[in-house]
Order: C-alpha cells, then structure tokens, then sequence
C-alpha cells in the first residue's frame, strides 16, 4: 500500500520508527483517528508552504507545551531536532512559553524535551 503524502511528512519529521509503533498499534477502533492524523494534521498541515518545517516544529512545541501535552512533545523535539532546529532554540520556545503558558507548563514542557535532548547526539 502506498503512502499517502501526510505520511510521507510524518515519517520525514518524527522518523519510521514513531510512525511504525503509532500505525502498527491502530486497531479497528483507532485506524480511523490515525487515518485522520496523517491526512489532516500532517497532509493539509504540514505540508502548507507558508512555514519551513523548522518554525513549524517550533511553534507545535509551543502549543504542546500550553495543552501540558509531554508524551507528544517528546516526538516533536525529535521531529524539532530533525527538521534543523538547535537544542538552543527548543530551549528558548520552553523559556518563551513559561511567560504565555505558566512556570509549571513551561517547566513540564522543558522536563520532557530534555530526555530527548539529553539522549540526541547531534
């Protein structure tokens, strides 16, 4: 079966091996909820022209950490990461959230992009 383009940008910015475990685990119930991921969030999102991936990753980090969301902010400082952005720049989108977000958003938020950090070798 091939990919649809959603799913070629997902697999570009989170990698084949996030993408796998997510579609590998969708059962009949939650097919539906993948299949939806991969055409709205990353075909009719993602791939819009009026953002380089890079800011994009930035600016999804940002709402993540406002939703207090840390499983997907995990994946989406790797995706940060693959799509250029500095270990600085994630940083300082956790320091400029706190303001927006609140200290403990931010702090969640900055405690969960770390063990990414931590662990990517650049």
């Amino acid at each position: 079966m091939s990919q649809s383009k959603g799913e070629q940008i997902r697999r570009q910015v989170m990698g084949d091996e996030f993408v796998d475990r997510a579609l590998n685990a969708a059962d009949e119930l939650t097919q539906p909820m993948q299949d939806n991921i991969n055409e709205h969030a990353w075909g009719a999102t993602w791939l819009r022209d009026d953002l380089d991936l890079k800011t994009r990753s930035l600016v999804t980090l940002a709402m993540l950490t406002a939703l207090k969301a840390p499983t997907e902010i995990k994946g989406h400082t790797r995706g940060a990461l693959r799509n250029g952005a500095t270990k600085q720049e994630i940083a300082a989108v956790f320091l400029h959230a706190q303001v927006y977000c609140g200290a403990p958003a931010a702090q969640e938020g900055f405690r969960a992009a770390k063990e990414v950090l931590d662990a990517w070798e650049e």
